[in-house]
């Protein structure tokens, strides 16, 4: 990796490049009713997003007439928000979400697509609800997107679990599967690509897992207390079936 890889973290400039592919996370179809209901939780106010990325709900929302500002840690992701509709009305600051600050107090802080468990330590994601506590007014929101772990799947003596067999269109494929370690909550997300070509890549990206209960504590820690939580952004109810949660704090 370079030197400016490296200061990019797990999302250097070969990764961001490819990021904003069509489709999946940044189909309009997801976006969509995720920018629904953060402008909505916003009710007129500023928001700041938590890493930040390549602006793909940032910027949506900022189209909308939406107050954003955004952290984030890889400057190559970050390059990107400018470039697209409504990205050069986002404030950008560049530092970790655990601990850098902001200018002002936001009616909304929000932390999307599992990122909270790019943070490995629960000491670490403790840091990221009381940063995000920091930075809200009077009864703010701080609303995170994450997966439930996949432990259900896992019979005795097993630590793997498959996520994805995508064949590609014209050759080549992506395959994904997790690999759990059940006492310290640690698990890697591995994803090997192989492109119509033949050539492959492999990509291993570590992540702490936390049970929502765990979260709720974290919360508490930060002075916040479960407001909302859905299976998904379509405020549906969560159940024990239940795949992912947006789970929303507010501010006591």
């Amino acid at each position: 990796m370079e030197e400016d890889d490296l200061a990019d973290g797990w999302f250097p400039e070969s990764v961001a490049a490819d990021y904003d592919s069509p489709g999946g996370a940044n189909a309009p179809e997801v976006v969509v009713p995720m920018a629904d209901v953060l402008e909505s939780l916003a009710d007129g106010g500023p928001v700041l997003e938590f890493a930040v990325g390549t602006g793909r709900v940032a910027a949506p929302l900022a189209a909308r007439g939406v107050a954003v500002s955004g952290i984030e840690l890889s400057r190559a992701m970050a390059a990107r928000i400018a470039g697209k509709p409504g990205g050069d009305k986002v404030r950008v600051t560049i530092g970790d979400m655990t601990t850098t600050r902001v200018a002002g107090q936001f009616s909304l802080v929000y932390l999307v697509f599992n990122t909270i468990g790019n943070v490995t330590t629960q000491d670490g994601q403790v840091d990221v609800f009381c940063n995000a506590a920091a930075h809200l007014r009077r009864d703010g929101l701080f609303l995170i997107e994450v997966g439930v772990p996949d432990l259900r799947h896992l019979p005795p003596g097993q630590d793997t679990v498959p996520f994805t067999v995508a064949p590609g269109r014209e050759g080549g494929g992506h395959l994904g599967f997790d690999q759990y370690d059940t006492v310290t909550q640690q698990f890697t997300s591995n994803h090997v690509t192989v492109s119509a070509d033949g050539k492959g890549r492999f990509r291993r990206i570590p992540f702490r897992y936390a049970w929502p209960a765990e979260m709720d504590l974290m919360a508490r820690i930060a002075g916040l207390s479960l407001r909302y939580r859905w299976a998904g952004w379509d405020r549906s109810a969560f159940t024990a079936e239940s795949t992912a949660h947006v789970s929303v704090w507010q501010k006591r």
